[in-house]
């Protein structure tokens, strides 16, 4: 497989707190990859500097072999790099099918450019997506009359209309009813295996990340402390006693 994504040395300071310090990891197309580690580990502002929400101090982030890092988060998206967070990004008095119409990008997404997405063919790829997250019989529903769970998964196919490479998740199961959480990690598997896309996952839940991931990489104090495939990781005493331990 190739190599879809490459984080180089990256560094990130806050005033005088290191929150990332040379980071390096590589990640394949088509795989799903795990990052773990405690609070305060670095994780999210890496995230955050891989789809270009903070600069980065040092360092690089190459997707598909392009360096990325000095572009926007609008520019980083439309080359199929896209990110979800812990909380939602919905538009909660807006139907399941209008958060899917207004998510769909077109070549020049201005405002102007919102009214030719009202087509035929973006609605039924939109309906198409949200049966494949289990809510087409909630399509005409307002997006904030949803459980929480239920948001999780109308982001995750607002997230797939537009055909993106490769998805970062940040805790995508954290807050979930448990009886939701199956369906999710079911659709992440399918996301993976249908659409190709690659997934880069943050996740607290070790049972859910051990279940998923093909890789999983371990952060602690602003670096990566190992990675390995999921059983590697389970029984790396670094890991046990920076994280897994603690549990």
């Amino acid at each position: 497989m190739e190599t879809i994504l490459k984080v180089r040395n990256v560094s990130k300071s806050f005033g005088g707190v290191e929150a990332n310090k040379e980071v390096s990891l590589e990640i394949k197309s088509g795989d799903i990859v795990g990052l773990i580690g405690p609070n305060g580990s670095g994780k999210s502002t890496l995230f955050n500097m891989i789809c270009g929400i903070q600069p980065i101090d040092k360092g690089e982030v190459i997707f598909e072999g392009k360096e990325i890092s000095k572009y926007n988060v609008s520019e980083i998206a439309r080359f199929g790099l896209l990110r979800t967070f812990q909380e939602t990004k919905i538009y909660s008095k807006m139907t399941c099918l209008e958060n899917m119409q207004i998510s769909y990008k077109t070549p020049q997404d201005t405002l102007m450019s919102f009214f030719s997405k009202i087509s035929q063919n973006v609605i039924k790829k939109s309906e198409e997506l949200l049966d494949f997250v289990g809510l087409y019989e909630k399509r005409k529903l307002k997006a904030g009359d949803l459980s929480f769970g239920q948001q999780k998964l109308l982001e995750l196919a607002m997230s797939l209309i537009n055909g993106p490479k490769m998805l970062i998740l940040d805790e995508p199961t954290a807050g979930i009813n448990p009886t939701l959480i199956n369906g999710i990690i079911d659709r992440l598997k399918k996301a993976n295996e249908e659409f190709n896309i690659t997934l880069f996952i943050i996740e607290h839940n070790m049972q859910v990340i051990m279940g998923l991931a093909k890789k999983i990489y371990c952060m602690n104090h602003g670096k990566i402390l190992a990675q390995g495939t999921p059983e590697e990781i389970k029984n790396n005493k670094n890991v046990i006693n920076a994280y897994l331990g603690a549990v």
